[in-house]
């Protein structure tokens, strides 16, 4: 098995960020996000810049298979992950009676369900070899919460 660095939501901001540094380092990435075109440009960016293996796989990390679904795929591609970056995330605006109930639903599936999951999923293995890495990417808004975002901020 190779080892790897599994990054969510690395098809833009902070986790594409994440997937040239730990490229240019040499490290083999996993990048994981919903948009399957930034995922595979980044993934061409990375591979033509620094001669790094990168496996990209788009998947929704909303839906409820999601986490086994990703593990599997990792699996068959021979990959062992070592570092976790858990940096999918996203939150909603406005007056929480008027958000929709099923895309709250869907940010803590994606913000905190995903999260977990991935992390126990993968951190068996970093124990059972003595080495490995997570990184959860949090914002400030958790230190720092204000008004139509409540359920964000909790």
């Amino acid at each position: 098995m190779t080892p790897a660095t599994l990054i969510t939501g690395a098809s833009a901001g902070i986790g594409a960020e994440f997937a040239r540094l730990l490229g240019a380092a040499g490290e083999t990435l996993v990048i994981i996000g919903r948009r399957k075109d930034r995922l595979e440009a980044l993934a061409e960016e990375l591979t033509r810049s620094h001669r790094v293996r990168v496996e990209s796989i788009a998947i929704d990390l909303a839906r409820d298979e999601a986490a086994d679904l990703l593990a599997e795929k990792v699996e068959a591609l021979g990959l062992e992950i070592r570092t976790l970056i858990n940096n999918a995330g996203f939150g909603l605006t406005g007056a929480f009676a008027e958000q929709p109930f099923e895309r709250v639903l869907e940010m803590l599936e994606v913000n905190i369900v995903a999260l977990t999951r991935l992390t126990r999923m993968f951190l068996p293995g970093m124990r059972a070899r003595r080495t490995g890495g997570i990184i959860n990417v949090a914002s400030t808004a958790a230190f720092l919460p204000g008004p139509y975002m409540s359920v964000y901020y909790a």
